[in-house]
């Protein structure tokens, strides 16, 4: 299928196209909960799933689900990774610490032997006295099967922050970097390590790929997953650094893998990129026969912003996680969760789930600049929020601020 190129893309199209590739687009249903396939399928089309450890609600990665799928069993997405007769997914690094089809594999082997000729680790492998706490933990994994790192007794020095690891949890965690184990379980969230041929499934492909082969994937996958970005912004969805990531990109867009268009921004008309794959969604979104409907609520670790800049380019909306800033340096709040209503991001809030009572605090409510709290927008929120609260087992939501004031009180009301 060809493309007009003459006609830039209006940046209504523009969004669409970024939405839908998000699986953002759907309006939230009430029908029975998604099943297993449906978990799977979503986090195949977005790549992977970020991992984060941060619980102000639920985790991101479960959040992340939720906000394409509305309510549905946590338990079910826990299987798919964790449950051996269920196994799909798998944890490994891609965009940061993620939770990646087992399908893929193969491309994280380029990882696993970077990570097992020093990348991030140095010469610290090759210390004799590491050598015999690798070969320890090893040894206590064949024998015993998957462990913790408390599974290992420690009596050295207090350990300071949480990176000046005990001597064998280093060395669980090199294991895991160079693919000699794999996560095999999360009790609790505690990691379980265990060797990989008692994880892996005999059906997934281990075929070596090259570095660039990796690249090349990566890359592609950030384009049918993003929908419609820069060649800077796949990049950084995928991962990778622009030195590495710039000549493939070159390579695919000479191949006609990748389709340079013109794309509205609201800084006027810019090249952007779309997958050959895609370009029949281009044409419906051209013509506006892709009308997102969602009104959903998005993890700060969210896929939708791993393409940098991308927010404030098309939407106007600037993303920040403001967890690691201190406190009177704070906008916005903690773990605020950005609002997605229709095509537009219209506002954010910060959570707590009080989970002894079945409370959900919000501690500040905000809406984006020109953005008025109508009836619909104050109607499609409050239904989002209802399933938020089922998906968390919460009863009550309590806002300590709302700016504007009339937003909270309303959606107060429509609760």
């Amino acid at each position: 299928m060809s493309l007009d190129a003459s006609r830039p893309l209006a940046l209504a199209a523009v969004r669409a196209l970024a939405l839908e590739a998000q699986r953002l687009t759907t309006p939230l249903t009430t029908h029975r909960p998604p099943d297993p396939n449906a978990i799977y399928d979503t986090v195949e089309q977005l790549g992977c799933v970020q991992i984060d450890t941060l619980q102000m609600v639920h985790r991101s990665q479960y959040l992340v689900l939720w906000s394409r799928l509305g309510r549905y069993d946590p338990a079910d997405f826990d299987r798919l990774i964790y449950a051996p007769a269920d196994r799909r997914l798998f944890e490994y690094w891609q965009h940061a610490a993620s939770i990646i089809p087992l399908k893929h594999y193969r491309y994280s082997l380029p990882v696993m032997a970077r990570y097992a000729n020093g990348h991030g680790w140095g010469d610290w492998s090759h210390r004799p006295e590491n050598r015999r706490v690798i070969e320890h933990v090893g040894a206590r994994i064949q024998a015993e099967g998957g462990l913790r790192a408390s599974d290992f007794a420690y009596d050295g020095p207090k350990r300071g922050p949480w990176w000046d690891w005990k001597p064998t949890k280093a060395a669980l965690e090199y294991l895991f970097d160079t693919g000699a184990v794999m996560i095999a379980d999360r009790p609790g969230f505690q990691r379980v390590y265990e060797l990989r041929e008692r994880v892996l499934p005999g059906w997934v492909d281990t075929t070596p790929v090259t570095p660039e082969e990796m690249v090349s994937f990566r890359l592609e996958q950030a384009a049918r997953a993003a929908g419609i970005a820069t060649g800077g912004q796949l990049a950084a969805y995928a991962y990778l650094k622009r030195g590495e990531a710039t000549p493939v990109l070159r390579e695919l867009v000479a191949e006609g893998v990748l389709i340079e268009v013109q794309a509205e921004t609201l800084d006027g008309v810019a090249p952007m990129l779309v997958h050959r794959d895609a370009l029949p969604l281009v044409e419906q979104a051209r013509d506006g026969a892709i009308r997102p409907a969602r009104t959903t609520f998005l993890s700060p670790f969210d896929s939708l912003f791993w393409t940098t800049g991308r927010d404030e380019m098309i939407w106007g909306f600037r993303q920040r996680l403001e967890a690691y800033t201190p406190a009177p340096k704070r906008i916005w709040g903690y773990f605020c969760l950005p609002i997605l209503h229709r095509d537009r991001l219209v506002g954010r809030f910060d959570p707590k789930l009080e989970r002894k009572t079945g409370t959900l605090r919000l501690k500040a409510l905000h809406l984006e600049p020109g953005v008025t709290p109508d009836d619909e927008l104050v109607s499609d929120v409050a239904a989002a929020m209802r399933d938020f609260l089922a998906f968390h087992d919460a009863r009550d939501v309590v806002i300590e601020r709302s700016d504007p004031a009339e937003f909270g009180e309303r959606l107060l009301a429509a609760l």
